[in-house]
């Protein structure tokens, strides 16, 4: 199973956006390797632990708890690191 965690905050105008391109590369993907992944959101605002280490780079993508993005997403870049698992 592969985890992507998506670390945004209430607000941020970047965040919806970012959430957005994970979720549809995921949907795209073949069955084989999208039914294996998780999608999980997680708030700065609720986690200070998260707010220390990534407060002024939100929207931020892990996977499988490693860092993959910040601000901007690029779909075709989620999609090879997906597909290249």
């Amino acid at each position: 199973m592969t985890t992507i965690t998506v670390i945004g905050r209430h607000g941020c105008h970047l965040c919806p956006t970012a959430l957005e391109i994970v979720e549809t590369v995921v949907a795209e993907l073949p069955d084989d390797i999208g039914d294996d992944i998780e999608i999980v959101e997680k708030s700065i605002d609720d986690d200070a632990a998260l707010y220390d280490l990534w407060w002024e780079k939100i929207p931020v993508v892990l996977i499988d708890d490693e860092f993959h993005a910040q601000w901007r997403v690029s779909p075709d870049r989620l999609r090879q690191r997906l597909e290249s698992a």
